[in-house]
């Protein structure tokens, strides 16, 4: 009897490596005048910040702190709208603190005598700040450090308490902004000690149920603020019954809105998710794919809400793994802002087709929540119509045409595609959005 042969195994294509990240440490930093390294912030800024820190501590005066929402902001301590600065000024403090809001010039912080200092890490020019006030930015101080770091290292220096006591607010909030691979390494601090003490886990714990309640649709952010600052143990804040139920909202939200289909530019450049939800998971979705989407063209994921605030399209943009070590390095801010510049004429004579009704540039009429924010972090708040126009001018969703292939899509033929092929992304999108059904 014949022996069959042994059955041949196909090799598996092998799997593509994933591109090298530089460590966030080793990014190269600007130096001082003296050759001395600039970090967290320039060393003028710095002293500044210090001295209005010392003379608000000694003259005992009211002092008003308004940091941002997120475990950054509200870890260490945006131009604010009218009404905010009504409400700020009805405490009728001698003493502004703002930190991690973003900045823009504006009028001063608030009316009457006070002394502002704005403590942030997000991009902003010299000449972007209120009026009248104080500021240290690390925004141009690579690495840049978080809000929270940044604070951190102005008050270390000034109190015995500050290292012993504040270290695992510090690490909490630069793990919410910068991931919870960080490495403590200089110029970062050496926070082994604290690590140690409270655990890399429990910490990182502690920035998912911080960050929690301001993501939900009630918008709790008081629970989280209260959580962090009646307590000097991480470990408590876990067993907050508020944190609790909105790590769990928005969770579940997040698994709910997370397998939307892409669409892309026909440059493969950009790819945009469009979800609908009345919480505000569109940033971890988009960091959550920035992690999972590879392609040599890609250059950012954006991820938008059109269900967060009535009539307005709130989105989220993050670099990718796969374009983060790009030489030159990407920035978010100029590519949406190119993108906004150009005007639909500019974008219908691309296509071969004519448009006489052009007009002003989107950059120059969506206003000063759009492109905000870090290079590699950005995103906006726009209106539906200047949206679909974004969208537009960005052509996504329109396919690239092959060399020699005809504009007609009546004429278009789907070429070399296996008809055989059943494992294809947009098939995982389907199959996810088919048990999202059945579970609703």
């Amino acid at each position: 009897m014949k022996r069959k042969a042994a059955p041949t195994t196909a090799k598996s294509p092998a799997k593509k490596a994933r591109p090298e990240v530089p460590e966030y440490h080793l990014t190269p930093s600007v130096k001082e005048e003296d050759g001395s390294i600039q970090w967290p912030a320039p060393r003028v800024q710095m002293e500044r910040a210090r001295k209005i820190i010392i003379e608000c501590a000694k003259a005992q005066k009211r002092t008003l702190i308004v940091p941002d929402k997120d475990a950054d902001g509200l870890s260490s301590g945006a131009t604010l709208s009218e009404e905010e600065r009504k409400k700020m000024a009805s405490h009728k403090p001698a003493y502004v603190f703002v930190i991690d809001h973003g900045s823009r010039s504006a009028p001063p912080v608030i009316d009457g005598e006070h002394t502002a200092l704005v403590i942030d890490h997000h991009y902003a020019t010299d000449s972007e700040f209120p009026k009248n006030s104080e500021h240290v930015s690390a925004c141009h101080s690579p690495p840049v450090a978080t809000s929270a770091l940044l604070t951190y290292q102005l008050c270390e220096p000034l109190h015995d308490g500050v290292k012993d006591r504040c270290a695992w607010l510090c690490i909490v909030g630069t793990h919410g902004d910068l991931g919870n691979t960080i490495k403590w390494e200089t110029p970062f601090p050496d926070m082994r000690e604290p690590l140690k003490r409270y655990t890399k886990k429990v910490i990182n714990d502690v920035v998912s149920a911080v960050n929690a309640p301001r993501r939900t649709a009630t918008y709790d952010v008081r629970s989280a603020w209260d959580a962090i600052c009646d307590t000097s143990e991480p470990a408590s804040v876990l067993k907050d019954a508020r944190l609790q139920a909105a790590r769990a909202e928005v969770s579940a939200e997040v698994e709910r809105c997370t397998h939307t289909a892409p669409k892309f530019s026909p440059d493969g450049k950009v790819a945009v998710f469009r979800i609908n939800s009345q919480a505000q998971v569109h940033p971890v979705i988009a960091t959550r794919w920035a992690g999972h989407l590879n392609s040599k063209a890609l250059e950012f994921v954006m991820v938008a809400n059109d269900g967060y605030l009535p009539g307005k399209v709130n989105f989220s943009c993050r670099i990718p793994r796969c374009a983060r070590s790009r030489d030159p390095p990407v920035s978010i801010i100029d590519r949406l802002r190119y993108y906004a510049s150009l005007t639909e004429q500019a974008s219908d004579d691309a296509n071969g087709t004519e448009n006489s009704d052009t007009r002003r540039p989107l950059l120059e009429r969506v206003g000063d929540d759009f492109a905000r924010g870090h290079v590699q972090a950005s995103g906006g708040i726009v209106s539906v119509d200047d949206f679909e126009e974004l969208m537009r001018l960005m052509q996504i969703g329109v396919k690239a045409l092959k060399t020699g292939e005809d504009s007609n899509p009546a004429k278009k033929k789907k070429e070399g595609i296996d008809p055989g092929q059943k494992n294809t992304l947009m098939g995982y999108f389907g199959k996810a959005n088919q048990n999202a059904g059945t579970k609703s």
